[in-house]
């Protein structure tokens, strides 16, 4: 079980200069009910769609488009880029409208995430669902497109309201960084149940296509032979039934979140309709500094992770030697993730959020190195991928840990500027899109300019120097460069502490100014 009542055991028995009994015994009436168990657990739940939908597309979406779709890899990075460029548009469109929206009998952010789930479910199978091949290749650029598109959307309309929740489920600042972890620990489980469900499904296909590689002339496809067109109809028919599978999984999460959670205002999170234009909005949020900070950050950290996530199934099947073996790599790495968000919770709470960061990022620097050193060799590349995966865990933990703070730290210096909770999580939301879709534009564009084709079973020294290159060095440089940001973001443990005094008070002020 992941930490709970140990969240802020460094801000026990804080005392400031003035404060005396009658201070102690106001903060006591102040202080909101501990959160349950069970609304952590089923909030924590709702995230897992966001988390297995797009590490799904994250390990597979690009294999799947070059060699089962068989779009050229200028295609693939181009509808990869058109669409986060949409997302560009969505997120702060989307944060702003639920940020305007009114609280009804459900609340206001829960009927945006109840009402996007069908079509979000649709939208994701039609992803991975193959046209004829009779299809011209421009109609397919579209479809992918248009759906890629309309999915995101639709996820966004999810995942904006439902991480923005993170400030309005109750409790105190104790209780929201436990919540955090539980909803981080259900979400790297969900990216072991996605990847896990769609690799099972899927990797003993693609390994099938490429013991195909046996035929005279070494290219795939290129036959007529009914075995071959069999095998690519059969991986076709698998991404198919994995994503039913996984958009099943989206609805019961939905459905548990809608029945367990009931959003909770607080004395400077009203939960009503913001007041400030869109642009006025903007302006001030991005003119936070430690939000600013903390975006930046986040950005390079993610980039790195998505690209080696994004390059990763390639590397193992192209360049490490471990076709059909790869999707048992990223199980242990995501099992192992999953397993280590308990510790880095208590190693956060007993050293700060800012430490955390900095040990977390720091191990995937070696693993990198020795998995781009080496080749068939499964074993080194199982404790290999143990150490990214302990990594990992920091991935999802910190970012969506600190990112409250950032939001209070505003809220404290901004006590007139109400209800923009929303715009601050879809621009947090929009640069974890844009990472991804950036890794798998410069991956895919990388392998177009390295003479990447889908139809070859062995490839030339240029496009195995590329994997090799975006493997280890491109995301080690992105960490480093995150490590630097990092060093420079403004809210450490003593900031936090003094953050929760201020916190306390405010609630005690609007009790007062609202007696009933």
């Amino acid at each position: 079980m992941l930490p709970d009542s140990a969240g802020d055991a460094p801000l026990a028995g804080l005392t400031r200069a003035g404060d005396g009994p009658g201070a102690s015994s106001r903060r006591s009436e102040v202080l909101p009910p501990p959160l349950p168990f069970y609304r952590k657990l089923c909030y924590a739940i709702g995230g897992a769609p966001y988390q297995m939908t797009g590490n799904a597309l994250g390990f597979f979406l690009q294999i799947f488009l070059l060699d089962v779709v068989q779009l050229e890899p200028f295609h693939s990075s181009l509808l990869l880029f058109l669409g986060r460029a949409w997302d560009a548009v969505t997120d702060p469109a989307v944060g702003f409208l639920v940020s305007k929206s009114p609280r009804r009998k459900l609340g206001k952010l829960i009927p945006w995430i109840v009402f996007s789930t069908p079509f979000g479910v649709v939208f994701y199978c039609m992803v991975w669902f193959t046209p004829s091949d009779t299809m011209p290749v421009s109609l397919k650029f579209l479809w992918y497109l248009a759906m890629y598109c309309f999915f995101q959307t639709s996820m966004t309309c999810y995942h904006v309201p439902y991480s923005s929740l993170t400030m309005f489920l109750g409790g105190n600042q104790r209780d929201r960084d436990s919540a955090t972890a539980y909803r981080m620990g259900v979400e790297v489980f969900s990216t072991l149940v996605g990847s896990g469900i769609q690799g099972q499904i899927v990797g003993r296909y693609h390994a099938s296509m490429m013991e195909s590689c046996s035929v005279p002339n070494g290219t795939l496809y290129n036959s007529t032979s009914p075995g071959l067109t069999d095998t690519l109809e059969n991986t076709r028919r698998a991404y198919v039934i994995a994503s039913v599978v996984l958009g099943s999984l989206y609805c019961m999460a939905c459905l548990i979140l809608f029945l367990g959670v009931k959003e909770q205002p607080g004395p400077l999170s009203p939960l009503g309709k913001a007041q400030l234009p869109f642009f006025h909005s903007l302006r001030i949020i991005l003119g936070h500094q430690p939000y600013v900070w903390l975006l930046c950050g986040f950005l390079f950290m993610s980039l790195a992770f998505q690209i080696t996530q994004g390059i990763f199934a390639f590397f193992c099947t192209h360049a490490a030697g471990l076709a059909g073996r790869f999707q048992h790599l990223v199980l242990i790495m995501l099992v192992v993730a999953s397993l280590s968000i308990p510790f880095w919770q208590w190693f956060l709470v007993r050293f700060g959020k800012k430490p955390a960061v900095f040990v977390g990022l720091s191990l995937i620097i070696p693993a990198l190195i020795v998995i781009t050193l080496v080749s068939h060799n499964f074993l080194v590349f199982v404790f290999m991928v143990v150490l990214a995966g302990c990594s990992m865990a920091v991935l999802y933990l910190l970012p969506w840990s600190m990112l409250p703070d950032a939001v209070d730290d505003f809220r404290l210096k901004n006590p007139d500027c109400l209800n923009l909770e929303a715009f601050f999580y879809s621009f947090y939301v929009f640069f974890n899109k844009f990472a991804g879709g950036l890794s798998l534009g410069i991956s895919t564009m990388s392998l177009h300019f390295a003479g990447y084709r889908a139809s070859d079973c062995t490839h030339n020294p240029s496009v195995i120097l590329t994997l090799r290159i975006l493997m280890a060095p491109v995301p080690i440089t992105l960490l480093l460069i995150a490590m630097a940001i990092f060093c420079f973001y403004p809210i450490d443990e003593e900031r936090r502490k003094q953050m929760r005094v201020e916190m306390e008070e405010a609630g005690h002020w609007a009790k007062n100014e609202n007696p009933g």
